[in-house]
């Protein structure tokens, strides 16, 4: 039976999806940063106003999380860099080659990276931007930066709470929520990397009480 690293709390709270054995390797290889975004899920809460108020930037959400994870030192990071490709013909003589191929990684940029973990926020952005986040998560996997990534969306279960307020217009189903991620990450976009993807749900919700 696999080990359980996550407190019983974040998974009454959070809905879980673990990929790639991610929670295993957060809580034995990386275990500082692991119980700094633990207490930061368990200290995160939102208001039914918060949901009222329009998506993207002016979220205060996305706020919320950089409120609770940049002072303890998790920052926005980007990647770039060429590829040194050799190439050695083995004929009557051996003869090598190099080239650079530029921009191999061109730019990639996570949200919140500290160490060797990276862990980014999707409230209500295009699905798209899935796709975007997971490669990102895959290029610092692959340059050897990062050892594992964490994801927070939505979770279904908040569609109930969208209706009752009438506002499920605003958080449709092309937009980021867990199912959008879920094929993603079953379908492999990830890559190697190794993902934790969470769920928010109603019971972060401060007031609400269905």
């Amino acid at each position: 039976m696999p080990m359980v690293y996550l407190p019983d709390e974040i998974r009454e709270l959070y809905e879980v999806h673990n990929f790639r054995h991610a929670e295993e390797l957060l809580g034995t290889s990386c275990q500082s940063e692991f119980s700094e975004l633990i207490e930061a899920l368990l200290n995160f809460r939102l208001t039914t106003d918060d949901l009222l108020i329009g998506g993207g930037n002016e979220s205060p959400i996305p706020k919320r999380f950089s409120a609770l994870l940049r002072p303890v030192g998790w920052y926005e990071t980007r990647i770039k860099g060429d590829l040194l490709v050799k190439k050695t013909v083995h004929g009557e003589t051996i003869e090598t080659h190099d080239f650079v191929i530029e921009d191999f990684l061109d730019g990639h940029k996570v949200d919140y990276v500290k160490n060797r973990v990276a862990f980014d926020l999707e409230w209500n952005s295009k699905d798209q931007t899935f796709d975007r986040d997971l490669y990102a998560f895959r290029a610092f996997h692959e340059a050897g930066i990062i050892s594992a990534g964490v994801l927070v969306t939505r979770s279904q279960s908040l569609d109930e709470v969208f209706a009752d307020l009438g506002i499920k217009q605003k958080y449709g189903a092309s937009t980021t929520w867990m199912g959008k991620l879920l094929y993603r990450l079953k379908a492999g976009r990830n890559g190697g990397c190794p993902v934790l993807a969470l769920g928010i749900t109603p019971r972060l919700i401060r007031d609400w009480s269905k």
